[in-house]
């Protein structure tokens, strides 16, 4: 028995994110409040490189264990089941995506910080509900965890509190755009290739009629 590196991007993202906040904790680093976090409304400097590199690193840092273990229980939890389905690189790119995009919004919208990766532990959460769509369905698991998660973010965030619901609330969009679009293309893929295979067979038949003379 061996011990499986099974969801890299996952896990990689894990360790990392670990290895931030134990770095700050122990170390007195301020790593995430000057690196992993992200600047609220007018406080962002369009003219400063650094600043947009920020708006995916925010999703990485975290203010405290707790703070870490509420995001990463869902992370590591659906991660793996979202690279089988999407692969590493997709999901890569469905998180880096969500974070900027959740960045993005905070910067013109709320005079906040922004920091740690809460929407896109929501994206995977809202994604994972559509891993069994077919092509034109509407998963009913989808349109609950639609309810249930989101109506709640909507009614705390009139909550007085530090949490950022609206990141939730714009992680779990993105999941559900992500779920619509990537099943989609999978499913006008399959026609492509299995047609190919019935032409292959079809040329394959005839070629065998010309060689016995039919």
């Amino acid at each position: 028995m061996r011990i499986r590196y099974n969801a890299p991007v996952t896990l990689t993202f894990s360790f990392f994110c670990l290895a931030i906040l134990l770095t700050d904790l122990f170390a007195h680093t301020r790593f995430t409040q000057n690196i992993f976090s992200i600047p609220g409304k007018g406080n962002f400097d369009f003219s400063n490189p650094f600043h947009y590199i920020r708006l995916f690193t925010h999703a990485m840092g975290h203010i405290s264990f707790t703070h870490f273990i509420g995001n990463f229980s869902i992370i590591l939890l659906l991660g793996p089941i979202l690279e089988e389905k999407y692969t590493s690189l997709s999901l890569l790119f469905m998180m880096t995506i969500t974070a900027v995009v959740t960045g993005l919004l905070n910067v013109l919208l709320f005079p906040t910080g922004l920091l740690g990766s809460s929407g896109i532990a929501f994206m995977m959460i809202l994604l994972v509900s559509f891993t069994n769509i077919g092509h034109g369905d509407v998963p009913l698991t989808f349109l609950m965890v639609l309810v249930i998660y989101l109506s709640a973010e909507i009614a705390k965030s009139f909550d007085k509190n530090s949490i950022s619901e609206f990141a939730h609330i714009a992680g779990g969009i993105c999941g559900s755009l992500f779920g619509f679009i990537r099943p989609r293309a999978a499913s006008r893929s399959r026609p492509v290739r299995a047609s190919k295979v019935v032409q292959d067979n079809v040329r394959g038949t005839v070629n065998k009629g010309v060689d016995k003379g039919v």
